[in-house]
C-alpha cells in the first residue's frame, strides 16, 4: 500500500509538470500570435504612410527638378545671345557675295562686298575685312582706307556691305588680269573666294603700292 502511494503521488507530480509546461506553452504561443499580429498591422500602417510619404516627395522633387529642366532647355532654345552678349560674327554665319557698284562719273571702279547674317543669332561686326584679289601676277592685298569703322550689330537676317575701290584700266594694255576676289571678315581667320563682279583688269603699277582699297564695314551702307 506504501509503495501504491508513492506511485500514486509520483504520477500525480509528472501529471501536474505536464499541465503546467502545456499551459506555459500555450500562453507562450498566444503571446507569439497576438506580438505578430500586433507587428504586422503597426508595419504596414507605419510602412505604407513613410513609403507613400517618401515618394511622393520624390515625385515632386524630379518634378520640379524636371519644370527647371525644361525652363532652362526653353530659354537656351530660344536662339538668343549666351548671357545676353553679342559675340562677334564667324564666318561660318556669314554669306558673303560681291557685285559691281561702280557708278559712271566716278574716278575710281567700285565693289561692294555684302554680308549677310545667316547664323540664327545677332551677331557683332566692325572694322575691316581683309581683302585681296587674285590675278595673273600673283594676289594684290587691298589697303585700308582712313575711315573710322564702329561696330555694327548685325542682326539675325540682316546685311552690310562695305567698299571696295581700284583704279580703271585705262592705259590701253591689257593690264594685270584679275581672276577672283578672297574676303576675310574681321576678326577672322577663315575666308571666302568669290567670282570677281568688276572690271576686268587693274593698271600695271611701278609697286610702289597697292592701288586697290577697301572701306570700313558699313561703308557701302547697310541692305535690308
Amino acid at each position: 500500500m506504501r509503495v501504491n502511494k508513492i506511485t500514486i503521488a509520483a504520477l500525480a507530480v509528472v501529471a501536474g509538470l505536464s499541465l503546467t509546461a502545456c499551459q506555459n506553452d500555450d500562453d507562450a504561443a498566444t503571446d507569439r500570435s497576438n506580438a505578430s499580429s500586433s507587428s504586422s498591422k503597426g508595419g504596414s500602417t507605419t510602412g505604407g504612410s513613410t513609403s507613400g510619404g517618401s515618394t511622393q516627395g520624390a515625385a515632386k522633387d524630379s518634378a520640379g527638378n524636371g519644370d527647371a529642366d525644361e525652363g532652362q532647355g526653353t530659354v537656351a532654345g530660344t536662339g538668343s545671345n549666351e548671357n545676353g552678349t553679342i559675340g562677334k560674327c564667324r564666318t561660318d554665319e556669314l554669306e558673303v557675295t560681291a557685285t559691281d557698284s561702280t557708278i559712271d562719273g566716278d574716278e575710281d571702279n567700285t565693289v561692294a562686298v555684302t554680308f549677310t547674317n545667316g547664323g540664327g543669332r545677332d551677331c557683332s561686326i566692325a572694322g575691316f575685312a581683309g581683302v585681296d584679289l587674285k590675278t595673273n601676277a600673283g594676289t594684290v592685298s587691298a589697303e585700308r582706307t582712313g575711315e573710322s569703322a564702329p561696330a555694327t550689330v548685325l542682326k539675325d537676317g540682316k546685311s552690310v556691305s562695305f567698299s571696295l575701290s581700284y583704279p580703271a584700266n585705262d592705259t590701253g594694255g591689257s593690264g594685270v588680269r584679275i581672276t577672283g576676289l578672297v574676303v576675310t571678315p574681321p576678326n577672322e581667320t577663315k575666308s571666302v573666294t568669290l567670282d570677281w563682279p568688276g572690271a576686268a583688269s587693274l593698271p600695271v603699277t611701278d609697286g610702289s603700292g597697292t592701288p586697290v582699297k577697301v572701306g570700313p564695314i558699313g561703308s557701302a551702307g547697310q541692305g535690308g
